[in-house]
C-alpha cells in the first residue's frame, strides 16, 4: 500500500494527492508533491508524523508558502499544512492563536479591537507558525516583541511549552529555524490597548505605501535578502545593475529591487538562479555576502 493511501485510510486530515505546489506558494512555482495533508488536530499530526518517521518518508511542514522555493520536478515526500490548527481566543490583551491562522488577518482583527502591537504584520502574507519560525517583521518590529510563549511539537512528538526567552528571536531568525524538528502549534501573544482610529490609520497608511513601493500585483515572496547592518539590500542590488534583470519569467522588480517577481511562467529554478546570481554579483563587487530570507526546498 502506498504512503498516500495509508494516510487517507487513517482519516486524520484533509488530503490532496499529487498536489500542485504552485498552489501552495506565493511565488507560484514548483512541481508536485506526493500529497498535501492538513491534520484535523494535534493528535492527528502526531499520528501522521509517527507514520512518516516509521516509513522513513520525507516531509515538510509549510505555512502559506510565502518564503519557500521548490524545484519544478517531484518533491518525493509529503507536505503538511496546519490550516486546521487555527483556533483563536482574545481575552483582554492576551491572544491565543493556532499556528495555521493568518498573520495578516490577526493583525487586522486585533486592530479593530483597539489592540496595538501587530500593526507591523498587516502586510505579511504568512501563517502564525511560519511568522514565528522566520521571526517575521517590518517597521522595526517583529514577532519576538509580541510572542510570550508557544506550544510546540518536539522531534519526539511531545507537546511542550516554550517561552520567549527560549525562542532565541533575532533579526529574521529563531530557535525554530535552527531546530526544524520542532513544530509550532499555537502561540500566546501579548498586545497593548491603543486607540482604534490611530491603529487603523497607521495600517491604512502603510498599506498605501506598500502599494506604491512594492510589486504586489505579481506573485513574489517579499524581500529576498536580509538587510546588512546599516544598509539596504535593495540599494546594493541596484548598484550592481540587477534591477529589472530576469531569468525566464523571474524578474528583479523595477519597483523594489529586493523583490523577485513571477511575471507568468517562472520556474523554481529560474528564481533560484536569479537569487544566486545577485548574491554572487554583490559579493564580487561590494564584498558583502547577502543573507537569503527565503528557503530553497529540495
Amino acid at each position: 500500500m502506498d504512503i498516500v493511501k495509508k494516510i487517507e485510510d487513517m482519516h486524520i486530515g484533509d488530503v490532496i494527492p499529487n498536489v500542485d505546489i504552485k498552489k501552495c506558494t506565493t511565488y507560484k512555482v514548483g512541481g508536485h508533491a506526493l500529497a498535501l495533508v492538513s491534520p484535523y488536530t494535534i493528535s492527528d499530526l502526531q499520528h501522521l508524523l509517527s507514520l512518516l518517521k516509521k516509513e522513513k518518508m520525507k516531509y515538510k511542514v509549510i505555512g502559506f508558502g510565502s518564503n519557500l522555493i521548490f524545484n519544478d520536478g517531484l518533491y518525493n515526500g509529503i507536505l503538511i499544512r496546519l490550516d486546521n490548527l487555527d483556533g483563536l481566543t482574545i481575552r483582554d490583551r492576551v491572544v491565543t492563536v493556532g499556528a495555521g491562522y493568518s498573520l495578516m488577518k490577526l493583525s487586522l482583527k486585533t486592530a479593530r479591537l483597539g489592540l496595538s502591537g501587530l500593526e507591523f504584520a498587516s502586510g505579511i502574507p504568512g501563517s502564525i507558525g511560519g511568522a514565528i519560525f522566520m521571526n517575521a517583521g517590518a517597521y522595526n518590529s517583529d514577532m519576538g516583541y509580541v510572542v510570550r510563549s508557544i506550544r510546540v511539537l518536539t522531534p519526539e512528538l511531545e507537546v511542550k511549552t516554550m517561552y520567549n526567552y527560549d525562542l532565541d528571536f533575532h533579526y529574521r531568525s529563531s530557535f525554530l529555524q535552527k531546530n526544524p524538528g520542532y513544530i509550532c502549534l499555537e502561540a500566546k501573544i501579548i498586545l497593548k490597548h491603543g486607540n482604534i482610529d490611530e491603529i487603523t490609520e497607521l495600517i491604512s497608511n502603510r498599506r498605501k505605501r506598500r502599494l506604491e513601493t512594492q510589486p504586489l500585483e505579481y506573485p513574489s515572496a517579499g524581500s529576498v535578502f536580509r538587510n546588512p547592518e546599516g544598509m539596504s539590500a535593495w540599494s546594493l542590488i541596484e548598484e550592481v545593475g540587477y534591477k529589472g534583470k530576469h531569468i525566464g519569467d523571474a524578474y528583479v522588480s523595477e519597483k523594489h529591487a529586493n523583490f523577485i517577481i513571477n511575471k507568468g511562467h517562472a520556474t523554481g529554478e529560474d528564481v533560484k538562479q536569479l537569487i544566486t546570481d545577485i548574491r554572487e554579483k554583490v559579493k564580487k563587487e561590494k564584498g558583502i555576502t547577502l543573507k537569503i530570507e527565503q528557503e530553497f526546498v529540495e
